[in-house]
């Protein structure tokens, strides 16, 4: 079994009914890839084909297709139970950064005010403070209960924490109420602590599928006949010199559409895409972007208060630990103390480690996006410059698009014009195809004895 979750979700999104055509265009694949998809779907989920009076296919599905698909196959099951799974597993470990980050400033902290109390002691009560300590167990019973209680440190483990955030941003949604913008963050300050680290993923992830989508809808939206210029905004090269006079760049898309190139009597290039004028319904143009824009890299979707608190937190980590390296120079205190003080001697190359990652990942982060963005916006001007072209085309562009028209046409699979469906069996059919069928005969015979 070999489904397509891109066909699943595109069959879902145009209500269970779609050729092939429609599935190209709605999830942005090649054709081949579609029917394929469309044919795979159909055996295992018990779709029907609905074949038109001109040959043409519609695959009809039934609104619970993927609860059959569950209950035949185990490993869908599985598939949806490890989800489900991952996604829990990817949220701890995007907390997990915040909550070593927190660790190690307590650590840190107990361990500098420990050596330092160490100290203190030794120089005011001299020798004697020796035997104090070697009998205290690693002198953490100098501390003070208090400072081992953090009330507010652990606030974002609240279980009522997101009712909270919600709560907030439903009384600032009411009317006279001014909103910021950042109220919209969605994450708590944990999560943030990752997002400052590593951001938030790639914003142009599905580039290719909007791409395509894009391209897909400009073709039917012109019923399946267009000229290069039409498509060139969406894609990043079109060329130089005799690459882009012969509209060399049109080549892939061509191939994935199932195209074909048509010249006019004045040697003008168009393109004819048969398989993306057959619908399964009767549908308008659909809005589509002028140019395909990516979108910039943002360093966080977190808020400013969450970056600045993140960023804090990791400069006092990095001082604490740099004071903690000086105080460690004497090992000798160190084993006298033991306990936590030893215990954090131990970790102290990967805390330093942690905390010096801490600020300069976000730090090289920051200038590979400035470079990063700095393409992008350089993609997006030569697209919309290809744009602004197609707009402001003289007498030559509407030429080609007046003789694209010649092949542009829409054909609709709809229900009344069906000759065949593996809904009903083949004689039943027939049977209620006779009275149709004598009824065009009798038009045939008047036609042919006037």
């Amino acid at each position: 079994m070999a489904l397509d979750s891109a066909v699943m979700q595109a069959v879902e999104k145009l209500e269970y009914r779609a050729t092939v055509g429609d599935i190209a265009s709605q999830a942005g694949i090649n054709i081949s890839t579609a029917e394929r998809g469309l044919l795979a779907l159909a055996s295992e989920a018990g779709g029907h084909l609905q074949v038109s009076e001109a040959g043409e296919v519609a695959y009809q599905f039934p609104k619970n297709f993927r609860t059959v698909l569950r209950n035949k196959y185990w490993r869908l099951r599985v598939q949806e139970l490890w989800d489900k799974i991952w996604g829990v597993l990817f949220y701890l470990i995007r907390i997990s950064f915040g909550v070593l980050l927190i660790v190690s400033i307590v650590l840190i902290a107990l361990t500098i005010l420990a050596i330092v109390l160490a100290i203190t002691f030794s120089n005011r009560e001299g020798n004697n403070n020796n035997s104090r300590r070697s009998g205290s167990g690693g002198g953490l019973l100098f501390l003070p209960f208090r400072l081992l209680y953090f009330p507010d440190l652990f606030w974002v483990f609240s279980p009522g924490y997101s009712r909270q955030r919600h709560y907030r941003q439903a009384q600032l949604s009411q009317p006279g109420r001014s909103r910021s913008p950042k109220s919209d963050s969605e994450m708590n300050f944990l999560e943030s602590v990752f997002s400052f680290l590593f951001g938030d993923g790639n914003p142009n992830a599905d580039l290719e599928e909007r791409r395509w989508q894009a391209i897909a809808t400009v073709i039917r939206n012109n019923q399946g006949a267009v000229v290069a210029e039409q498509i060139a905004p969406y894609l990043d090269d079109v060329g130089k010199g005799y690459d882009r006079e012969y509209e060399s760049y049109m080549l892939p898309v061509l191939t994935r559409y199932n195209g074909s190139p048509q010249v006019s009597p004045e040697g003008h290039m168009v393109y004819h895409f048969p398989d993306l004028q057959v619908s399964a319904e009767k549908r308008g143009s659909k809005a589509v972007p002028a140019y395909l824009k990516e979108l910039p890299w943002k360093f966080s979707s977190a808020t400013q208060g969450q970056l600045t608190m993140a960023a804090g937190l990791g400069g006092l980590n990095f001082v604490l630990a740099i004071v903690l390296a000086a105080l460690l120079q004497d090992q000798a205190l160190v084993a006298e103390l033991g306990g936590l003080v030893v215990l954090v001697n131990g970790l102290f190359p990967f805390l330093f480690a942690y905390g010096t990652a801490f600020l300069s990942i976000p730090l090289i982060r920051y200038l590979w996006l400035k470079g990063r963005n700095s393409k992008v916006e350089a993609r997006n001007e030569r697209r919309q410059q290809q744009a602004i072209a197609l707009n402001q085309g003289g007498d030559e562009l509407q030429q080609k698009m007046d003789y694209a028209r010649q092949f542009a046409a829409q054909s609709i699979v709809s229900r009344d014009n069906l000759a065949y469906t593996t809904e009903q069996d083949l004689l039943d059919q027939e049977a209620d195809n006779s009275a149709k069928l004598d009824a065009e005969w009798q038009k045939r015979l008047d036609q042919s004895g006037s």
